[in-house]
């Protein structure tokens, strides 16, 4: 799943994203190149910004702190923040897509989904080891989704006041994509060193990029 996810944000940002973006400006231009870089730096800061709070140096006396009490922990708290954050921005990328054409739409969205899946599962996995109650942990992931509702909302309504606002939105998009799979995912696969299963990684990861290709015939 997590190569199939990487495989399919490639391909939206690469076949689907960018090439609209060049293609509604008129050919490659220094705003597209900008939004690109846009998305990579501001997706960076996020990550940081959650790495620092996640408490990944467990040896420190403070994180030993924070594991041998029943409180809920702070980086189950800083989660649910970057998270939310993290959902809005997907929100406004897939609104965005849209205002672009139903077929772009469609391909960001289901690029979105195929990347949280496993992304939600592991933030289950970190507000439950957080202190969370399993029942409070699945509300509050549905509640941090809601998110991506808002972002979605927001990007449909200010395209109206906001001239070319897809002109940033959608490179801006291929940007995070491209920091997402290259930083958080591809990492993932290469631990595995199996032969067999990255063989399969590799089919799956290459079938990502063919259901991307596949949606053009849609439009």
């Amino acid at each position: 799943l997590v190569s199939f996810s990487t495989g399919a944000l490639l391909g939206d940002a690469f076949i689907h994203l960018l090439p609209e973006a060049v293609e509604e400006s008129g050919g490659m231009t220094l705003t597209i190149s900008i939004s690109v870089l846009a998305g990579i730096v501001l997706s960076f800061i996020i990550e940081k910004f959650i790495h620092w709070h996640h408490c990944h140096h467990t040896h420190s006396p403070e994180c030993l702190h924070e594991h041998h009490t029943d409180q809920i922990q702070s980086f189950a708290k800083m989660n649910l923040i970057g998270d939310s954050v993290h959902n809005f921005i997907d929100g406004l990328i897939i609104g965005g897509s849209y205002l672009v054409s139903f077929p772009v739409g469609l391909a960001t969205t289901l690029a979105v989904i195929l990347h949280e899946i496993p992304q939600e599962i592991g933030d289950f996995g970190i507000l439950l080891h957080g202190g969370y109650t399993k029942k409070r942990a699945l509300f509050l992931n549905f509640v941090t989704a809601l998110a991506a509702v808002a972002g979605a909302i927001v990007a449909l309504l200010t395209s109206q006041y906001i001239p070319n606002l897809t002109q940033f939105l959608i490179p801006f998009a291929a940007g995070g994509f491209i920091y997402i799979a290259g930083s958080d995912l591809m990492p993932e696969l290469h631990k595995e060193t199996d032969f067999k299963k990255s063989f399969v990684q590799l089919i799956a990861f290459v079938l990502g990029i063919a259901v991307m290709m596949g949606m053009l015939l849609i439009e």
